[in-house]
């Protein structure tokens, strides 16, 4: 028996002997099966004719363009109501895991986590899942960015000013932070796959939101769909984070948040200029339908993650996952040696979710929460409000719109900045780069108003360095969550970071509403101090994860926290 080594000296916990042979690798099974297909896929035909029985009132009111306000539901319509809870309490039972498996993720004892190949190249298994993760991330990105989109014509059918329909919003990113914790936890209980399909069903089921009839009934389903949102944002991260190889781990998270936030907006804005002015808003929340489920059309490339099957015991699929993506045999060696083998690390005792907050991640913990937090008043907050404020400086409405248009196209070359830095500098160090930029750029603003610093150069060079850095924040926070924790907390951790960031997101509304940000010098002032203390925490807490094989990051962690 080979004993584990001491930290830093590179050393590999190997309990026992475990030989990957060449024929297993051809021959294995590779596609994951889901563990009650019969139950996944009806309940999946169930959400769909529950929300097809809602299309019939909307395609009557075509003639009123659509206007269903004030109008009773139909028996149909409440039949479909009561079809889709069905049908997502049948398919999440589908993707549920036996007891069993269900005791070994959440207590286990001793089980061996498997390399995933960390040092081969990318091959067209990687490729194929980025693609799908990118799709999905557009799609997810897609339905908050539609509230934008939404509110006016919604305001104007029933009759409500922009401020009550302003708690849409407010309910959607409520969603988003509860379904960032929940889905995060689920991904470490059921799977990460297990997760995203979840989402997708209920994108689907929240398609009904384009008939409803009251305001009452969007703001549930809004709540659901954010809820749905912000559970499969973190959770794409983790099962990427958990697949791709070691050196290409960074940019590629990095890139798919890019890609997938910018072409998220880009679809929610296509989608309204093509399909508003002739379906009326309602057609923005019944895309839900197609694009959920195109997600699911789209499982058999979405792998589950080989660390999530060996952690659950299931060698085998780990086995054949991890063949999948190694390529050749060449990553998957007979009889390795310490150096090379392809089983990594013993799995120690669980200490449960007190180790985020009290064990060996604490200290990282608090710090990305404290991170998220002061982005999230920054950007629901602080750039919510910044038009306005513009104004306030002498520039009119179509001058702050078009100062604002500028500073975002001059900002989008940042976002190649974040991935370079992030892949070819340190991880970690430009997580908290970012943040200091962040801190410079709202004192930036501060100074505009306190030393009257006016000018329009000045003005748009904040405002940039304001766009740049808090992309930059996003781009790499969420990312760095999902290298950070062990594989039975990766899911939870990244979602609770993930939570932080929309609860900064609601606590800027409230404050927006309560005036905080009517002034330059007291909202920027107000939030540059926790920005600035995440930096300095991050600064202290954090670990390299540039290149590093994910059970390498946990031993770092070890050898600061002993």
């Amino acid at each position: 028996m080979r004993e584990s080594a001491p930290c830093g000296s590179g050393g590999i916990h190997l309990h026992h002997a475990c030989y990957l042979w060449r024929p297993f690798i051809f021959f294995c099974p590779v596609r994951i099966a889901f563990h009650h297909p019969v139950a996944f896929w009806f309940g999946c035909l169930t959400v769909a004719a529950g929300v097809c029985l809602h299309l019939p009132m909307y395609v009557m009111a075509a003639p009123v363009h659509f206007h269903l306000a004030g109008m009773a539901m139909d028996p149909e319509m409440l039949l479909g109501m009561a079809l889709i809870p069905g049908g997502v309490l049948l398919a999440a039972y589908g993707l549920m895991p036996r007891v069993a498996q269900v005791r070994l993720t959440t207590r286990g004892g001793d089980r061996l986590h498997w390399h995933v190949a960390d040092g081969v190249p990318l091959n067209i298994e990687h490729w194929k899942l980025v693609v799908v993760l990118a799709i999905a991330l557009t799609i997810d990105v897609m339905k908050p960015a539609s509230l934008a989109f939404v509110m006016p014509g919604m305001a104007h059918e029933y009759g409500i000013g922009m401020s009550k329909a302003g708690w849409l919003a407010l309910t959607a990113l409520v969603g988003t932070a509860a379904g960032s914790v929940v889905w995060g936890r689920l991904a470490d209980v059921f799977g990460r796959r297990a997760a995203i399909l979840l989402s997708a069903l209920l994108f689907m089921g929240t398609a009904i939101c384009g008939t409803m009839p009251s305001f009452a009934w969007n703001l549930v389903m809004c709540f659901m769909m954010g809820v749905a949102a912000g559970g499969m944002l973190p959770i794409a991260f983790t099962l990427m984070a958990e697949t791709v190889p070691a050196r290409h781990r960074g940019w590629l998270l990095v890139a798919l948040g890019g890609v997938g936030t910018s072409a998220g907006y880009l679809a929610a804005s296509g989608a309204a200029a093509l399909l508003e002015p002739s379906f009326s808003w309602r057609a923005l929340w019944l895309l839900n339908l197609p694009t959920g489920a195109l997600i699911v059309v789209l499982n058999r490339f979405i792998p589950e993650s080989p660390r999530f099957l060996a952690n659950a015991g299931l060698d085998d699929q780990a086995r054949a996952v991890l063949a999948r993506f190694a390529g050749s045999s060449n990553a998957l060696v007979k009889d390795a040696g310490a150096a090379d083998a392809p089983i990594m690390e013993i799995h120690h005792p669980r200490a449960g979710l007190r180790e985020m907050l009290h064990g060996r991640h604490a200290r990282i913990t608090l710090a990305l929460m404290m991170c998220g937090l002061a982005w999230g008043l920054v950007n629901f907050g602080f750039v919510l409000w910044l038009p306005a404020n513009l104004h306030k400086l002498g520039l009119d409405a179509r001058a702050a719109g078009m100062l604002m248009a500028q500073s975002a196209l001059l900002a989008i070359p940042g976002t190649a900045l974040v991935v370079w830095l992030y892949q070819r500098w340190s991880s970690f160090k430009s997580l908290v780069l970012f943040v200091a930029l962040t801190v410079l750029a709202l004192l930036s603003f501060a100074a505009i108003e306190l030393v009257g610093l006016r000018a329009e150069s000045f003005t748009v060079a904040a405002t940039v360095l304001l766009l740049v850095a808090i992309s930059g924040v996003i781009a790499t926070m969420i990312p760095y969550a999902a290298e950070i924790y062990p594989v039975h907390l990766r899911g939870t951790g990244s979602g609770l970071i993930a939570a932080g960031s929309k609860a900064g997101g609601i606590l800027g509304a409230i404050l927006g509403v309560a005036g905080l940000f009517d002034s330059f010098v007291v909202s920027a002032l107000v939030i540059a101090v926790p920005m600035a203390i995440a930096g300095v925490m991050l600064w202290r807490g954090g670990v390299e994860t540039r290149g590093v094989e994910l059970e390498s990051i946990q031993k770092a962690f070890e050898c600061d926290h002993p």
